[in-house]
């Protein structure tokens, strides 16, 4: 990690109409700015198999957002927002409550006018987190009863549009509470293109928590802690990858989450097959193992995910590139444009 960098080296000016609301009516319909060279180049998403060569490997994130939203009121007829960060086993959960007051143990919460949750207490690493019994089967329960978990930036209430279009179209593993957003461009179409061009792909899966959007709360990045999200990097992904490096081809990270993944479990040195928890925290200075390209969206200010994208392609690279997106009105954060990056040499 670089001492000399700090939280306001992330920081940049965003003219607040640039925030992408909706997605493009396409998927594929969005601008991509290719950001490997000295001079950045504008893009339609479509072009991307032209930009990637045969041989190359995509890495996919196949989690599936869940619909992670719910509203309720407690006993006392106060209103609680719930959003379901993690699913654990014996119908309990563990979510981010918003209340007037914060309910206590052994009270219940009763959730969209049809079922009771109960209240065990206080949970999660640093205990921010309530811990909740359901009824039945939470993942079943919000899909009937919950709310797509719209990032805080996007000021409609989720429709059945967004149902559709904040998941992937390869989603397979229910955990998210936020989409894996570069893989949102990608449709069937463009899968079958990118695999006539001779370019492979590969999953790994990263459940992305509500941390993702936390804001940076200290000034120097060593004092940061990174909130901790479930992964898992198979065999046929290891296999995958030491295919195509044998071959001379490139890895590309499909979002800053599959490159989390894929560096988390290469933090022993080298890429293997692992499943748990991480809480890397991508700073320039940061030695890569796995990814040599990052497709990727355009990320908050002063975030942790500005600083991964600074780490790959080097600061002053990625703070020109914003500042090229900036000017040539380029859509942001989750349902806006792209961005294609290389790793930095040395």
């Amino acid at each position: 990690m670089s001492p000399e960098l700090t939280v306001s080296d992330f920081d940049f000016v965003l003219p607040p109409e640039l925030v992408a609301q909706h997605p493009a009516t396409e998927r594929s319909g969005s601008r991509l700015l290719d950001g490997r060279g000295l001079t950045p180049a504008d893009h339609r998403f479509t072009e991307l198999p032209a930009l990637l060569q045969p041989g190359d490997l995509l890495v996919f994130n196949d989690t599936r957002v869940i619909k992670a939203r719910l509203h309720g009121e407690k006993a006392t007829g106060g209103s609680v927002e719930a959003l379901v960060e993690r699913v654990l086993p014996q119908h309990e959960v563990l979510a981010h409550l918003r209340a007037s007051k914060s309910p206590k143990a052994g009270s219940r919460v009763r959730f969209a006018d049809a079922f009771d949750a109960e209240v065990l207490g206080r949970g999660g690493p640093d205990g921010s987190l309530f811990h909740l019994r359901f009824p039945a089967d939470p993942l079943l329960l919000l899909q009937a009863h919950g709310h797509v978990p719209l990032p805080p930036y996007i000021t409609h209430d989720d429709s059945a549009d967004d149902e559709a279009r904040y998941q992937t179209v390869f989603a397979r593993r229910p955990g998210a509470v936020a989409a894996p957003t570069a893989a949102l461009h990608f449709d069937e179409a463009m899968l079958q293109r990118l695999q006539a061009r001779g370019i492979g792909q590969a999953r790994v899966t990263l459940h992305v928590g509500a941390g993702t959007f936390q804001p940076v709360r200290v000034e120097r990045l060593a004092e940061h802690r990174m909130h901790s999200e479930w992964y898992e990097v198979g065999e046929d992904t290891v296999a995958a990858v030491a295919r195509t490096r044998a071959a001379g081809g490139r890895i590309v990270a499909v979002g800053t989450t599959a490159l989390r993944a894929l560096e988390s479990a290469a933090r022993g040195g080298m890429l293997q097959a692992a499943q748990g928890e991480t809480d890397i925290f991508i700073t320039p200075g940061f030695e890569f193992r796995v990814a040599d390209l990052l497709l990727t969206n355009f990320h908050l200010p002063r975030s942790t995910l500005m600083m991964l994208v600074s780490a790959l392609a080097g600061h002053a690279h990625v703070m020109a590139l914003y500042r090229h997106a900036v000017e040539a009105r380029y859509r942001f954060f989750s349902y806006g444009d792209a961005m294609l990056l290389q790793r930095a040499a040395g």
